[in-house]
This record gives structure tokens, sequence and C-alpha cells, in this order.
């Protein structure tokens, strides 16, 4: 159970930045290559510290060493279930004329 100081910390806390996972497209010689790239924040910890690429493996400030996990899974999870298109763009590609192998 975290200390009154560290909720009082945790409070003051402000998420600057949420950044949604997403799948990155890379063109290659055969076609596309999707990789995927998990959501993270950017925050101000109440200690006044920056701290970036907050993700659900990472959610402790170095400096005070106050715990974010549960604004940090919040924040992921609004994002988490975003339209078809973002989660599967392979679907969506339209024209794949020229791209891969030739016939």
């Amino acid at each position: 159970m975290p200390s009154a100081m560290a909720e009082k910390i945790i409070e003051k806390s402000i998420v600057i930045e949420s950044v949604t996972g997403h799948y990155e497209a890379e063109e290659i010689a055969f076609g596309v290559v999707y990789k995927w790239c998990s959501g993270s924040l950017l925050m101000e910890c109440g200690c006044s510290k920056v701290l970036g690429g907050l993700s659900p493996s990472l959610t402790t400030c170095g400096e005070c060493g106050a715990d974010h996990a549960l604004v940090v899974r919040e924040e992921l999870a609004d994002n988490m279930y975003s339209e078809d298109e973002a989660l599967h763009p392979w679907r969506y590609t339209g024209d794949r004329e020229g791209l891969g192998l030739p016939y």
C-alpha cells in the first residue's frame, strides 16, 4: 500500500501526451511489413520530473519512486479499443499493384 506522501505525489501527476498503440508499415521488396508499436505516456510526476515512455511494463518514477501504474493502465486502456482500421491497417491498404513479385 502506498504511503500518504506517495499518494500526494501521484495525485499531482499530469499526463502531457498519450500515444496510442499502432502499426508502422515498412515497404520491402516483396510486400509490406507491419511492426507493432505499443502505446506510451509522457507524464510529469508530482515531484516535477518529466517521465517519457511510460508503458504498462514501466510505471515508476526514477526520482521519487512513485508508481504510476494505475494512471498508465487507465490512460492506455482508453485508447486500446481503436477503430478497426488502426488495428488492422493491412485490410485497408488500397491499391497494392506493382508491389511484390511479378507474375
